[in-house]
């Protein structure tokens, strides 16, 4: 077995010289300022060892790497009737795409989409305020992660709101299906927060292990969902993960993984290791082109993906 840490050093060294980096989200305004030089990466092993390069300790906003824990939580408040209000096959579309809601009757294509994201935040803050759904999410992570300091970051989510009229646009079409119930300015609040929530690499590789392990977190012995649920997200992360660029992701990485338009991107080698990737760079799709990269290098060299070696 190659030595991770060697192959960690060796892939932070490359991504720090290639000068092909992406497009940083510059229709955020709080995000079109990052450097797009940066890159981080952070593998946690079954045995709980931590093995990170470059800017690993750097926070940055997880963006849509959040909704792989908001529907986690939300398949815990209600199992699989999550399913009739958003569906678990690709889009095939860019992830803020009307046309396809349209055509399908204000039912999401999946939940990883802006659509199906804000339709299982949604699901969440029913029954609550605004501040306690929000709350609930945060201290998810928070737990999962084992770390009280993790945050969201009030500009980013205030950038979002100020210039998210595309979702604003899929929330109220939604509302129209009465795929949304609570009003669509509370549920925009609660996923424009929980979007712009603050992390570094090894945070999230932390927060992400109970799906590397069946379901559990080895380093607490704590059930978070049944290795089936985690089968299961896992499925839809290898699936929907990365809006369009699905496909591209699962043949060049073989990973289940979720990426953000924050440059990060959250993937799982299976009873194995929990991964995170930081590249602020992002390709057409809207995924880290680095970070594409560096994960296509490590499940090479380490023989992680799911299709084999």
């Amino acid at each position: 077995m190659p030595d991770l840490a060697l192959v960690i050093r060796d892939i932070s060294e490359e991504m720090a010289q290639r000068p092909d980096r992406g497009a940083v989200a510059d229709y955020i305004p709080e995000l079109a300022g990052i450097d797009p030089n940066q890159f981080g990466i952070a593998v946690i092993d079954g045995e709980g060892q931590v093995f990170t390069g470059g800017d690993s300790e750097t926070p940055f906003s997880i963006q849509s790497v959040s909704k792989v824990f908001t529907l986690t939580l939300a398949l815990g408040m209600v199992g699989d009737r999550l399913w009739r209000r958003v569906g678990r096959e690709p889009s095939g579309n860019p992830f803020n795409s009307i046309v396809q809601l349209e055509r399908e009757r204000g039912v999401p294509r999946n939940p990883f989409i802006n659509a199906g994201a804000i339709a299982v935040t949604d699901l969440i803050l029913s029954g609550h305020e605004p501040r306690e759904a929000l709350g609930e999410i945060l201290r998810f992570l928070q737990f999962l992660a084992q770390d009280p300091t993790i945050a969201i970051d009030e500009r980013v989510a205030a950038s979002e709101k100020r210039t998210g009229f595309r979702n604003t646009a899929l929330a109220n079409y939604m509302k129209s299906f009465g795929v949304i119930e609570n009003p669509v300015d509370y549920t925009l609040g609660v996923y424009f927060h929980h979007c712009a929530i603050a992390m570094n690499c090894r945070q999230l590789a932390t927060a992400g292990r109970f799906l590397a392990h069946n379901g559990r977190n080895p380093a607490t012995g704590h059930s978070v969902v049944s290795a089936e649920r985690a089968r299961r997200i896992n499925a839809i992360m290898l699936t929907c993960g990365h809006y369009d660029g699905s496909g591209e992701f699962a043949y060049r990485v073989g990973l289940p993984g979720k990426s953000g338009v924050g440059g990060g991107i959250l993937a799982v080698a299976p009873g194995k290791a929990s991964i995170a990737v930081w590249a602020p760079g992002l390709d057409t799709a809207g995924n880290s082109h680095l970070g594409r990269v560096a994960l296509e290098q490590l499940t090479q060299r380490m023989g992680w993906s799911v299709f084999g070696v």
